[in-house]
């Protein structure tokens, strides 16, 4: 669903959120809107990284494993390396290792919007503190959830390939001993000069590592592990998170009210985040699966 531009918009006192979050400045920003009028409430960061409860509790999404770059709103260059052909078996020299045949070229990447709509239960409007509460906990992370699916998936309109789909990332099978099956993978990633620091897991598998004793091991090791819904419980996504991509955020996000937009005649939100993904390395990550 697109915005509609001619709708209200609303200038924030706080549009980068140094003081209030999202769902309060949205609360304020609509408070006393004419009835049956649209408000489009901008950010200038993106949202899904307010999602409050990723500062009190140690679970990561996606976004937590790669490195961020400030960008302007338009396509971005940057530099890719492709890998030679054949299998990444590295020697003991660095003529005989796969880096020293890796191609770079410069490459652009577009930004494109990740939305999601939320129904607001009749009246949510009238309540300041419970609209606020209600965007902050429930609406970002519902967007969350799909900045993780693009992310991992891609989106509709190609902009971002999904970490799960890469042509160039490597495949292996997800069978055996969990603790000696993603070990190996971890020194596989690292067959191609990176350096394996994290991992997306189903909650079926990462809940696995957590009785197994295995989570705190690959902490440890420095391996940061995402865990989402947004990926099979028979695969293991492993690699140079932070070297091998960065994720583009030109610092433009939204809010909007629709009113009388639900099918019920009830208020609808919108949440909208402007992102990209730069692919510099994708050889650096290894696909596990159990077919």
């Amino acid at each position: 669903m697109s915005i509609d531009h001619a709708a209200q918009r609303v200038a924030l006192a706080d549009p980068v959120l140094d003081r209030r979050t999202p769902g309060e400045e949205f609360a304020w920003a609509v408070a006393g809107a004419p009835q049956g009028t649209d408000v489009v409430v901008p950010f200038r960061v993106a949202l899904p990284q307010s999602f409050p409860l990723f500062g009190t509790r140690p679970r990561y999404a996606v976004r937590h494993l790669l490195k961020t770059a400030t960008v302007p709103d338009r396509a971005v260059p940057y530099v890719h390396e492709a890998p030679p052909p054949g299998p990444a078996q590295a020697g003991t020299t660095y003529a005989s290792v796969p880096e020293s045949g890796f191609t770079p070229s410069i490459r652009s990447a577009a930004l494109t919007d990740l939305a999601v709509t939320v129904p607001l239960p009749k009246g949510l409007v009238d309540e300041p503190s419970l609209l606020a509460a209600f965007i902050d906990y429930r609406v970002l992370v519902r967007l969350s959830a799909v900045e993780n699916e693009a992310l991992l998936h891609g989106t509709p309109d190609g902009v971002i390939e999904g970490l799960l789909t890469l042509p160039q990332a490597r495949r292996g099978p997800l069978a055996g001993d969990l603790g000696d099956v993603l070990t190996t993978a971890a020194a596989e990633v690292e067959t191609t000069g990176g350096s394996c620091d994290g991992a997306v897991v189903h909650p079926a598998v990462y809940w696995r590592l957590v009785r197994d004793g295995l989570l705190g091991q690959l902490n440890a090791a420095g391996i940061t592990v995402s865990r989402t819904r947004m990926i099979a419980a028979n695969q293991v996504l492993l690699g140079d998170f932070k070297a091998a991509v960065t994720l583009l955020d030109p610092g433009v996000g939204s809010l909007v009210l629709r009113q009388g937009a639900g099918p019920d005649g009830t208020d609808l939100v919108e949440a909208r985040t402007r992102s990209g993904l730069a692919l510099h390395l994708p050889q650096h990550f290894l696909l596990l699966a159990d077919d």
